[in-house]
């Protein structure tokens, strides 16, 4: 009497269902972020707040990593400059800069890359190794959260009108549209390479 033998079956983890690289990649992210800071720091107009990558590094946590991971990316980023490391622009930090005229930008920079990585992960799905598909979510996170909490902050900070904020606002738009589309095709060929990377987010 013979018995056939059945090959034992081990489920395969999918390196994006690792928390060791989940962790590892908040953080990888969240020091992008604080990398992106310094590069340009150009203040603009008449709010003083200065231009960086930020918003390119910001969406970007949120386009790759999805919603919960760029999320954590961008808070863990604010976390270390809230408790002193200089690691906003101009080399600034601590809790105070939460109430300078960049306060709305800076608290609308977790909320955007939230959006942005639950528009490509939930509404692109499938599509989001599209350039054109990216774009647009990011696009929309940016200008619904990112632009909108920046005015409001400022119009708390400089006690002016609404129009008045989103004037100064306005220099952003353009280098925004350029970085949002860097965004759009790095994410959509990190996508293309790595299917299975919101899997788990």
């Amino acid at each position: 009497m013979s018995a056939t033998l059945k090959p034992e079956t081990t489920p395969v983890t999918s390196g994006s269902a690792s928390p060791a690289r989940d962790v590892a990649l908040v953080a990888a992210f969240a020091a992008l972020i604080s990398a992106s800071a310094y590069v340009g720091a150009i203040p603009v107009g008449s709010a003083g707040v200065p231009i960086t990558l930020q918003t390119l590094t910001v969406m970007l946590a949120g386009c790759i990593l999805g919603p919960l991971r760029g999320f954590s990316a961008v808070t863990l980023y604010l976390a270390l400059g809230a408790v002193g490391l200089p690691v906003f622009a101009e080399h600034s930090s601590g809790i105070g800069v939460f109430a300078g005229p960049s306060g709305g930008y800076l608290l609308a920079f977790p909320l955007a890359a939230a959006l942005g990585g639950f528009l490509v992960k939930y509404v692109a799905g499938e599509r989001r190794t599209r350039a054109l598909v990216v774009f647009a979510c990011s696009i929309t996170a940016s200008i619904f959260v990112i632009h909108l909490l920046g005015i409001v902050g400022m119009m708390l900070h400089f006690d002016v009108s609404f129009r008045q904020a989103a004037a100064w606002d306005m220099p952003f738009w353009i280098g925004d549209v350029v970085k949002t589309s860097l965004v759009a095709m790095i994410a959509a060929e990190v996508h293309r390479a790595f299917p299975q990377l919101l899997h788990r987010d």
